[in-house]
């Protein structure tokens, strides 16, 4: 049976997942949705416009889907789309029963806990999918995803899932794979930061950057930021790495705020997240994560003679 799909939210992310989602010839039938029409025009040239693919004009016209994804920056945005806003009804209103919404931007667990009974109430499913692997790896359909939901619920989706991502991983209930997501971008925001440090203090006692790189990459240093940021965007200086500064910043306050959901204390993870919001404040609209190398260098920049 052919299922139908929204898909709201064209971002640097959402548009190559909605790329590959209907690159599939899997029987889906997607309406695209996002509120600036310059993101729908991007499509026109994808082989599946206009045929299995098609521009939806508002969130009513995906109240016939089956599913509903939401790729969207945070929560607020996420809430107002679903709740609603005044004047402007959201998808629990417009929905069907039965009907299921995979939010798989990188919300607020506290807030899809909140909505996910609400939702249930009307006859709704919320599942929480985000992706980790930033453009290169949703442009490549490679991307992990981490998915909150019944085990029933996730066999439900998976087909939709598996155009997009290439490892999917079943986290528990709903809001644990928001809880995750938040908490493995502490610890990769953490290990960048590290690496950024070292990297000023090994420029500043001039010692060759690359072989610095190839020395962490093969000793105890080594994560996921020396391995594909240092020589790939901060050594060069292109600082293009397709993950925007301020979202870092954003799924850092989402971190931090699970300490008091824990009931644990993580100082590292308090300054890790006061860091990032400065660089956030301070370096230009539209920084890359890479730039936290940058903001790094302004702040230990020589003063003035």
């Amino acid at each position: 049976m052919k299922m139908n799909i929204g898909f709201i939210g064209l971002g640097m992310m959402g548009l190559p997942m909605l790329e590959n989602l209907a690159g599939g010839g899997d029987g889906f039938g997607i309406l695209a949705y996002d509120r600036d029409p310059a993101r729908l025009a991007r499509l026109a040239a994808h082989p599946a416009w206009n045929k299995t693919l098609r521009p939806a004009a508002g969130l009513q016209d995906l109240a016939g889907c089956d599913v509903v994804i939401t790729m969207l920056p945070d929560s607020t945005v996420t809430s107002a789309v679903i709740e609603g806003e005044p004047g402007r009804p959201g998808l629990a209103a417009l929905l069907k029963p039965g009907s299921v919404l995979l939010d798989m931007g990188s919300s607020n667990p506290a807030e899809t806990l909140r909505l996910a009974p609400r939702l249930r109430q009307a006859g709704l499913t919320l599942i929480d999918a985000p992706v980790s692997g930033a453009v290169a790896k949703a442009a490549a359909g490679t991307l992990a995803i981490m998915v909150g939901a019944e085990a029933d619920d996730l066999e439900r989706v998976r087909p939709i899932l598996s155009r997009m991502g290439a490892s999917l991983i079943r986290t528990g209930a709903t809001g644990s794979a928001h809880a995750m997501k938040a908490l493995n971008n502490y610890v990769y925001a953490a290990g960048l930061l590290a690496a950024s440090e070292a990297l000023l203090i090994a420029r500043r006692m001039d010692l060759d950057l690359d072989v610095f790189t190839d020395v962490l990459n093969a000793s105890s240093g080594r994560n996921v930021a020396t391995e594909t940021k240092l020589r790939q965007f901060i050594v060069p200086g292109s600082y293009n790495g397709g993950f925007s500064l301020a979202l870092m910043a954003k799924d850092l306050r989402t971190a931090n705020a699970l300490q008091s959901l824990a009931g644990v204390s993580a100082a590292q993870l308090s300054l890790c997240a006061e860091l990032w919001q400065r660089a956030r404040e301070e370096m230009p609209a539209g920084a890359d994560n890479t730039e936290i190398h940058r903001y790094l260098e302004r702040l230990n920049a020589p003063a003035p003679a």
